[in-house]
């Protein structure tokens, strides 16, 4: 593939950060008027924004394990939350190292089974990340901890997502003149909740009573998820959290900035999922509606990536790691599922643009089970949201162009039968790229081979309470 970039210039780093729990909506430059995001909109218009950026499988583990293995969960054995992702799959730390790259990894992991204090040691559960300063899992964003390369857990003081970043300005710090470029992965837990677990400079900037709710937002819902927390409070706090993410990332691009780095250093914003936050009186996440798998993603490379370009390529979070390196030049090992989609970051002319791109649920736990929330596959095309139920039983489509805030289900309206018949059609073509067996939950768990693995998974999750 031809590049704009001169083949003098050295091969660029990475420096990929992402949010957990964060919708693609919820930021300035993407149409919120509410939220403050001065630096994710200064990356905006300095990069590339992609407003049709869909998590694979909106819930952490499986789609931190999609994002990292360029493969779909019933490929990758990550199909719910707190399972081990498999040590001999190529990733993007692997792929990274083996261009000569070093790599690291900073914040949560969430992909080495239970317990959720796990220590990963060095070595291949890691991986392919060299440098390590990361937690598997923990929500407790006043007491922030992390491991090292020993079993000893660091913990500090501060505010987990300022401590983070600080680990990762001191990386920088050495990559100054360093010979080798970096792969640096920067995973910061907010605005995940507790909500309310936000500094409170960034709580003040937001008054609850000023925000305008999304119009399918329903505050009154009878949602066990929901009891105990005032929506617009809680919403405000949501707004407060991205804030102080902002803030980080600013810190980071400024760091880039003072060490001569920044030309040469992709910067890539993301999310691992969104959150329902009310609308359609859903809470969290593993649902099919635009809230959940909806997710930011700006990527900038100075004098590579066209600066201020909006892309509304369909892009799913398998897609990913196969299209930094496509845009890296990166040669990859065999086995990946995802689509080299670099050409349409470039804004050149003819670019493959997928027709959809597969969403999934693929088991029901913590929330979902608590919401009675169903397995689902789905596809999200540029127009369109359809969803099956497990034994192919059509159960939703929107029409996303007429009916942004998916208000309407259109699934067994009869003017709308030939676009679900098509739909039916695209999503059985993506089952059978995926190898899907499309099986219900404890049915796929068998499947897969999982069951003692899943039945300690459960039965920690039980000791500890359940989620987060």
């Amino acid at each position: 593939m031809s590049r704009s970039r001169s083949t003098k210039r050295p091969l660029p780093n990475l420096l990929l950060v992402f949010a957990d729990q964060m919708r693609g909506m919820d930021m300035g430059c993407a149409g919120n008027p509410d939220v403050r995001t001065p630096t994710m909109d200064r990356l905006a218009k300095e990069g590339v924004r992609l407003t049709r950026c869909f998590a694979t499988s909106p819930v952490c583990s499986p789609n931190r394990a999609v994002l990292l293995t360029g493969t779909y969960p019933t490929t990758n054995r990550v199909p719910g939350n707190d399972l081990p992702m498999p040590s001999h799959l190529p990733s993007l730390g692997t792929i990274a190292r083996a261009h000569g790259y070093r790599t690291a990894y900073i914040g949560k992991w969430h992909l080495d089974g239970v317990p959720r204090t796990k220590f990963t040691p060095p070595g291949p559960r890691r991986s392919g990340f060299d440098f390590w300063a990361a937690y598997n899992c923990t929500h407790d964003y006043f007491h922030p901890k992390y491991y090292r390369d020993t079993p000893q857990v660091v913990e500090v003081d501060g505010y987990e997502p300022e401590v983070q970043t600080d680990l990762a300005l001191a990386f920088l710090d050495e990559q100054r003149d360093a010979a080798e470029p970096f792969c640096l992965v920067l995973s910061w837990g907010p605005p995940h909740d507790p909500y309310d677990q936000v500094p409170g400079t960034y709580r003040a900037m937001y008054d609850p009573k000023a925000l305008t709710l999304r119009p399918n937002a329903q505050p009154d819902a009878d949602n066990p998820l929901a009891a105990g927390l005032d929506c617009r409070r809680t919403i405000a706090d949501y707004y407060a959290a991205i804030t102080a993410l902002d803030d980080q990332l600013a810190r980071l691009l400024d760091r880039l900035d003072a060490l001569g780095l920044a030309e040469d250093t992709i910067v890539v914003f993301t999310s691992d999922h969104g959150d329902m936050l009310w609308s359609h009186g859903w809470m969290k996440k593993q649902t099919p509606y635009e809230e959940s798998i909806s997710v930011p993603f700006l990527i900038r490379w100075p004098d590579v990536l066209p600066a201020g370009r909006v892309c509304d390529t369909l892009v799913g979070t398998v897609d990913i790691l196969p299209t930094l390196a496509g845009l890296m030049g990166w040669d990859l090992p065999n086995g990946l599922e995802g689509q080299d989609l670099s050409a349409a970051l470039l804004g050149q002319a003819g670019a493959p643009s997928p027709e959809s791109v597969l969403i999934a649920n693929y088991i029901c736990f913590d929330e979902a089970r608590r919401q009675h929330m169903t397995e689902w596959r789905g596809v999200r095309t540029r127009r369109y949201t359809y969803v099956e139920r497990p034994g192919r039983v059509p159960w939703l489509l929107f029409d996303n162009e007429a009916d942004p805030y998916q208000t309407r289900n259109l699934v067994n309206h009869p003017g709308y039968r030939h676009v679900a018949d098509e739909l039916r059609q695209q999503l059985s073509a993506w089952l059978e790229r995926a190898n899907d067996p499309f099986l219900p939950g404890p049915q796929l768990i068998e499947h897969l081979g999982l069951t003692e693995v899943w039945l300690e998974r459960e039965r920690y999750m039980a000791g500890q309470g359940g989620p987060p």
